[in-house]
């Protein structure tokens, strides 16, 4: 199968597709029983993995390790993976790509940023000078053969934001992507500058980007759609609920709705069973691929 030819399909149609960020296979698990696509974020992995913010601490082969394990699980879904800023060098840039296209992944997402690097909507973002950032592009297309390259720029001048967004879209990049937009006008003066060439939108909770629908980014040519860390923040708040939760019920858990009722828990819990029925999901993907 080529996995970046059937996402290039999918962007090229009506609508806006979505991509939604995991960040383990257990989250990867519930939100592939919802959305075709599936996206790796370095939020994510670098708080799952590390436990560590978004600030360069990537290994690479930690994450090509892991969208290895999803693309097992996953052999029909849509894998976009962020690799950052291809780890520096453009040599090792072009060996990760090479690694993941071998492993079945779909496409990467390239970033024009320098080190110390920073997630994409918090502040202290630097980035390449054009020149080194479109090198370092340029031997990254020419090493892929059909995996789909989206090229990012971290950019925040307005005047800059627009002469990058150009500048990447004359390459063979198949997506352009702008991370932390900070405004609807802003989406649309990047989609003036950008020709026919496909739009990402990157949305995360918290983050500078407007909260937008998937109708109302359509309307504004928006091609697809990244969700970075809806899993990662869903489980979190859960978490923490359920740990005082806990705490303060002197260590009973709480009902499970096929369990019957009468532990005296505000909460309504998930149990075994449910949850051996999703993973024995994936068993039977696996069977079928």
């Amino acid at each position: 199968m080529l996995y970046g030819k059937a996402l290039r399909d999918e962007i090229a149609s009506a609508g806006t597709t979505p991509l939604v960020g995991v960040y383990d296979m257990y989250s990867a698990s519930l939100a592939a029983a919802q959305y075709d696509g599936l996206f790796v974020s370095g939020f994510g992995f670098a708080a799952s993995y590390y436990g560590l913010p978004d600030i360069g601490f990537i290994a690479w082969p930690d994450m090509v390790a892991f969208a290895e394990r999803l693309r097992g699980a996953f052999p029909r879904h849509h894998l976009l993976v962020d690799i950052d800023d291809g780890y520096v060098d453009p040599e090792l840039a072009c060996h990760v790509v090479r690694r993941l296209e071998r492993s079945g992944i779909s496409g990467v997402v390239l970033e024009d940023q320098k080190r110390p690097r920073r997630c994409g909507h918090t502040e202290g973002k630097q980035v390449l000078a054009l020149e080194e950032y479109l090198a370092k592009l340029n031997q990254v297309l020419a090493s892929r053969t059909d995996l789909l390259v989206v090229a990012r720029t971290d950019a925040t001048d307005d005047e800059e934001i627009l002469h990058r967004a150009s500048a990447l879209a004359a390459t063979d990049a198949d997506v352009v992507l702008v991370d932390g937009v900070r405004s609807v006008e802003a989406i649309r003066r990047i989609r003036g500058v950008i020709g026919n060439k496909p739009l990402l939108f990157n949305q995360i909770a918290g983050g500078k980007s407007p909260r937008l629908s998937l109708s109302e980014l359509a309307a504004l040519g928006v091609d697809v759609a990244i969700y970075s860390t809806p899993c990662l923040f869903a489980a979190h708040r859960a978490m923490e609920e359920a740990m005082a939760e806990l705490k303060s019920t002197d260590g009973r858990l709480p009902a499970v709705a096929d369990s019957g009722s009468g532990t005296g828990s505000s909460r309504v819990g998930v149990g075994v069973g449910e949850v051996t029925a999703m993973l024995t999901e994936n068993l039977r993907r696996h069977s079928t691929r």
